[in-house]
Order: C-alpha cells, then structure tokens, then sequence
C-alpha cells in the first residue's frame, strides 16, 4: 500500500480520507502475555529458552529487579537489540519520597510496603538517606548519572547482541544496582523474531506499588493480557503459596476486569529430576509425594505428569478464580526444563518449552492484523476505482435500501443491550442487598481479629486507607478491596455471561458481530456501484471489530468502577478515625469506619456508578450506525455532494474529528497510544443524520 500511498494527490477531501485509511492498516495493536512468578522461579530463563535467546534477560545471581515490568517483543524492521528505560518523574519520586520520610510509623510498624520503599532509598542513597531530609534526597547530583530522569524522558539502548544489551540495562534494572527505583517500565525489541510478531511477552510484578503511575501501568497491563503464565518450581509446584496468592489477587484484574482467556501454569527446572542407571527418579517433589515408593523404576516424566495432577487439583479450589472464565479449556499446566531446551535440539517429551512456543505461534496465527490488512486494502483500492468511475446508477435505491436496513439492524443492537443492561442491574440490585449482610462480617473479621497487638496494625490500616501487609507477620489486610469484593463477587458469574472474554459471544458482542448491511446482496443487485460497496463492506467489518474492542476496553472501566468508588466513599472515615487518641482509641476508630460503612450506602453508591458506566456502552451502538452513514452518504450517494447542505455536513464531521484527533484525553492500548474522542463525541456527530435512523 505504501506504493499506492504515494500515488495519491496531495489536495483532495478523497484523498486525505484515503491517506488516512492506508495509515491505519500500519497499525498493529500486539497479543500480551503476562509472566508471573517469585524470584528464583526461572522466568528470565524460561522466557530466554522461549524465544530462542539465551543471554537476553539475565538470570541466576544477576537479576533484574522484581519491582520492575519487562517487556519483550520484536522489531520485524531492525537489526539491532534495543532498549527503552522508561522512568518515574521526578515529581512522583519527590511525592513518594516525602510521603515516606513525613508519616509517623515507626520502623517497628512498618509493613511490607514501607520495607520494600526503604530497600528503594537505601539501594539508590545508601545508608545516608536516613539522616537526609526529603528536600535534600531530590537535589540533582543524586541523578548526574541518568540526566533522562531528570528531563523526562526515555533513555534507549542499542547493541549487536542480546548478551551485549542484557550486561547494559541491567545496570537500570538489576536487582544489585542502585537506579533501579527510579525505573517504570524496561521494554526490549528483538531483531526479526517471528513468534514475537504480534505478541509481547511481559514479566510482571506479582504485586502492585505503592507509585501510583507504576501501580495504574501494572494494573491496566494486566488487564490487557490475553494470556497469563503463572511461573514455579516443579519441587515446590502445588505447595507453593505465593503462585495461588498471585492467581487470587489479580483474577478479578485479568477476568472480568480485564480479557485474559487463557491462564498456564508452567512448573519450570525439571532438570532437577535426577534417574540413576536404574532409572529410580531422585527428586525432593518425588520425596514428598511418597513416588519412590509407589513406582520403583519411575520417570521423570512420571514425576512431571503427577506434578500436573497435583496443580490441576489445586486450581479447582479456586472457585473465586473459576467465576471469571467461561471456557472449560482456559488453565493448563506445562513442565519445563530453560536449562536442558537450550543446551538440547531435541528436548525430553516431558520439556514442553515447544508447546509454549506453540502457543505463541498461535496467537500469532490467529491475530486478525494481517487479514484485517488485505481486507482494508482491498477496500481502499476498491474506492479509489470506484471514485474514478463516473457511471450513472441506481444509488438513490441503494441509499434507501442501506438506510432500511440500518434501522432493523439498530433495533436488534438495541432490544439485546437493553435486555443484557436489565440482567445486570437486577444482579446488581440483588448483590446490594447481599452486600449490606456480608459486609458485617468482613468488618468484624478485619476491625476485631483473635489475639493482641492489633492498635498498631489498625493505626496503620487507617494511614494507609485501609490497607495492611505484613508477610513476616503473615497479615494482609485490604478493606476497601474486600468491601468491592462483596458486591462484584454477587455479580461476576453473570457479568462473565454478557461479557465473556472472548471478545465475540455474548449479548453485546454477539449482537455487533451479527450487524449487517448485506453488502454482497446488494453488490449482486447493484453493479454500478460494486466498487463502493465493497469498500462499505470491508468498514463494516472494521468497525464492528473496532467496536468489538471498544466494548472490551469499556467493560473494564464498568467493573473496575467499584473499587475506586469504594475509595472516594470511605476515605473521609479514614481521616476520622486517624484524629481518635487517648483511651479507648483502638474502639472508637473500630466504631467510626464501621459506622461510615453502615449510613453512606456505599454499596448502592457504588452499584450506582456501575450502572452509569454500564449506559455508557449502550451509546455505541451509535457509533457504528453514524460512521457506516457518512461513508455510504459521501462514497455512494456521490451525486448530492454538489449540494452545499451535504458539503456542510461533512465539514462540519471532519471539523469535530480533527479536534478530536488534536492532542486531548489520551487512552493506553499496549502498543500504542491514540487521542479518542471526548464524550458525547459521537452523539454529537449522530446529529448530522436523520434523526428517525438514529432512534
């Protein structure tokens, strides 16, 4: 297309539109999966054996930071290794660092949170930050060395190897080095990679943080996974906490919050199960499931196939989990060896790297860029010859015919959101009053816990709004997550109905993808006007794939919405209960959020807020009917642009969609960040057409 681009006059209302057609299909909007998994579980490894690069991400004593995103992806156009390091603002830093050294905790209370931000000062200023004022930890020579975080910007790297790029950017990211708290994000192209063309591979956190922008990243990261690998040792593969934690505290983040459809469960060094020359397998997962003794002349890959029975029963405990997916087939558990598929051509059965890199093709495979590509292009082309071809038709007919069918289309979009809109509300409404019971009990097994020594962690719940956690103490304390909880856990089976993810069943996306103006029916009645038919054809199909994904992102901000409402709600009864001294404190802080929680109907507000997010989406609808209107008017109906009401209109629509695509409120999509309209934007625009098509 680029040829064609070329080709195209510079001054012409067609032109311009076509140019920003054959722009678009440059697009290309990546698969995300995100890696999870503790320190020493061998993810760097994994994802090095994965994609075939051995020394990209460092592992073993050198690693990187666990508190800091890693993306991996290709760079189809390059020759070289490159890296961004993309860092926090100075400001944000400030903000954290006086925050920190201003509140009245003692080290004695300090919770994880405060433990991992003091490693942060210390690995950055060393022990001196603690005689340091805030004003002082920020003055400029602390940052000599990385002026990008000083101006704001990104710094990047590029290097002949992967080994070369890895022993450089460790340097900002390594868990030894003292920069790394100062770093957001660390995003690595890889030259050529193929099974990396439409894919990303993200080595997460298994935790938020407490800087808001790095935290907000984490989140919508997440949401944006379409698959998720949970990471561990074969040795300690069902025993293991800290994956099960993981799974529980992001699932409703990738399930109904975000579009995860896919969860694995990779069970890594199973190299580490050892035959001697009679083939008896020596392992410490072999010792703890008795294996030995039941199988004499075992397998490693006997060990692996218990080892996937054991996390397969493991997962079906998480009924919390199950309540975001509706596909069966949605976890699977793989064994793996980095060490062993990378020194071997051709690994043991049981070493199923091959397998994940199966799944990686298969997202390739299925990703709809290069269909979508031909598609677009087919159509532009088939616009560009349409527009030269002056032939006299029947194109009045062909207007009434699409504007006929437009209006049943619409109802069937309308009767199916309304009647999904009113299941949910009912749910809602329900959930509310389920919530008001629930809720009791979550505030008394928080508020008055068993056992003594509770002032200091309430004192410190009620600094922190709310939040607690102390994993020497073995305490994790999260009210407001858990006041959502009561009301999305009431709801989340049937939100998964009406917004599977999937991105095409349900009422919502299946009532769009249906959509249809019957192009191909109209083509074969029509000839004169083949050509522009066919361009309709293929917008159709991009739009209603647009809408797709707009409803997808939407339904996040719809579920997500509760949590954040639950924030605004309970954080002035916080700021109460943090003024109560003297004796008695510890009750009346107890008495002052649970009565807060009991008289501002803070679950019916949050219902509320659901519900106004959720009328949102009905507005999309529009979306599709106003655009597939303003293309058929201007590249069908071709005779009435001589008319200056028609010419008006279409200024008048591409005046608002300039100024919508000036820089304004900007929405993060991995890999890439577009200006989307303000809103009401399209209802405005509706207003160009005839009002009977529209309602």
């Amino acid at each position: 297309m680029r040829g064609v681009l070329d080709k195209i006059p510079k001054e012409d209302k067609l032109s311009s539109f076509l140019k920003e057609k054959i722009s678009d299909l440059e697009n290309d909007k990546k698969e995300l999966v995100g890696v999870f998994g503790k320190t020493g579980a061998g993810k760097s490894s994994l994802i090095n054996a994965v994609i075939g690069e051995k020394n990209l991400l460092p592992s073993g004593s050198i690693r990187a930071c666990t508190s800091v995103m890693i993306k991996v992806e290709a760079d189809m156009q390059s020759e070289k290794f490159e890296a961004d390091i993309e860092f926090i603002t100075k400001e944000e830093w400030s903000k954290e660092v006086h925050h920190f050294l201003g509140q009245n905790t003692v080290q004695e209370e300090y919770d994880d949170d405060d433990h991992a931000f003091a490693e942060k000062l210390s690995a950055l200023y060393g022990d001196e930050w603690g005689n340091k004022s805030s004003e002082n930890l920020m003055d400029d020579k602390y940052f000599e060395e990385i002026p990008e975080f000083l101006d704001s910007e990104k710094k990047t790297l590029t290097c002949e190897s992967a080994e070369e790029l890895s022993e450089k950017f460790v340097r900002y990211a390594g868990n030894e080095e003292k920069y790394w708290p100062l770093v957001k994000c660390v995003t690595i192209r890889v030259p050529k990679k193929d099974l990396l063309q439409h894919v990303t591979l993200v080595d997460l956190p298994g935790t938020g943080d407490r800087n808001k922008t790095r935290d907000e990243m984490w989140k919508e990261v997440i949401g944006s996974c379409s698959t998720v690998w949970i990471v561990t040792e074969i040795n300690r593969a069902a025993a293991e906490k800290e994956p099960w934690e993981i799974l529980e505290r992001t699932c409703s983040l990738m399930g109904n919050g975000g579009q995860c459809q896919q969860i694995h469960f990779i069970c890594t060094k199973t190299d580490l199960i050892d035959s001697d020359e009679n083939g008896l397998v020596h392992s410490d997962y072999c010792m703890k499931c008795h294996l030995i003794q039941t199988f004499s002349y075992s397998s490693a890959a006997a060990v692996c196939e218990l080892a996937k029975k054991d996390v397969s029963k493991e997962f079906r405990k998480l009924t919390k989990v199950e309540r975001h997916f509706s596909r069966a087939d949605y976890f699977e558990v793989f064994t793996v060896s980095s060490k062993e598929f990378l020194k071997k051509n051709r690994p043991e059965p049981e070493n199923e790297i091959p397998k994940l890199q199966e799944v990686l093709q298969n997202l390739n495979d299925c990703h709809s860029e290069t269909e979508n590509y031909v598609s677009g292009a087919l159509g532009i082309l088939s616009l560009i010859q349409g527009a030269r071809s002056r032939e006299a038709g029947k194109k009045a007919d062909v207007c009434k015919e699409l504007e006929d069918k437009m209006r049943r289309e619409l109802e069937k979009v309308k009767r199916t959101m309304e009647k999904a809109h009113k299941a949910l509300e009912k749910r809602l409404s329900e959930g509310v009053e389920k919530s008001k019971r629930t809720s009791r009990s979550v505030l008394k097994s928080i508020l008055q816990p068993t056992g003594r020594g509770f002032y200091g962690i309430l004192k410190c719940v009620v600094e922190k709004n709310g939040s607690y956690k102390s994993k020497k103490a073995g305490i994790e304390i999260d009210l407001n997550k858990d006041l959502a909880s009561c009301l999305t856990d009431s709801i989340d089976e049937e939100f998964n109905k009406t917004f599977p993810n999937d991105g095409k069943s349900g009422p919502f996306y299946g009532v769009i993808s249906a959509f249809s103006l019957d192009t191909e029916g109209l083509i074969r009645k029509y000839k004169d006007v083949e050509l522009q038919l066919t361009f309709l054809k293929t917008e159709e199909e991009k739009i209603k794939t647009e809408t797709n994904e707009g409803v997808q992102e939407d339904k996040k901000t719809v579920y997500n919405s509760v949590k954040p409402k639950i924030d605004e709600i309970i954080e002035k009864c916080y700021e109460e209960a943090a003024k109560c001294s003297g004796p008695g404190m510890l009750q009346r802080m107890r008495d002052v959020i649970e009565k807060h929680v009991r008289d501002s109907n803070v679950f019916e507000r949050a219902k509320d807020e659901m519900l106004s997010k959720l009328r949102g989406l009905k507005r999309l609808k529009k979306i599709i009917i106003t655009v597939i209107l303003f293309i058929k008017t201007i590249f069908i109906n071709e005779d009435v642009m001589a008319t200056g009401c028609l010419r008006n209109r279409v200024r008048g629509f591409q005046r608002k969609r300039d100024s919508f695509a000036r820089p304004s409120r900007l929405c993060f999509y991995p890999q890439r960040t577009r200006a989307v309209p303000p809103s009401g934007y399209w209802i405005k625009t509706a207003t160009l057409q005839s009002k009977d098509t529209l309602n």
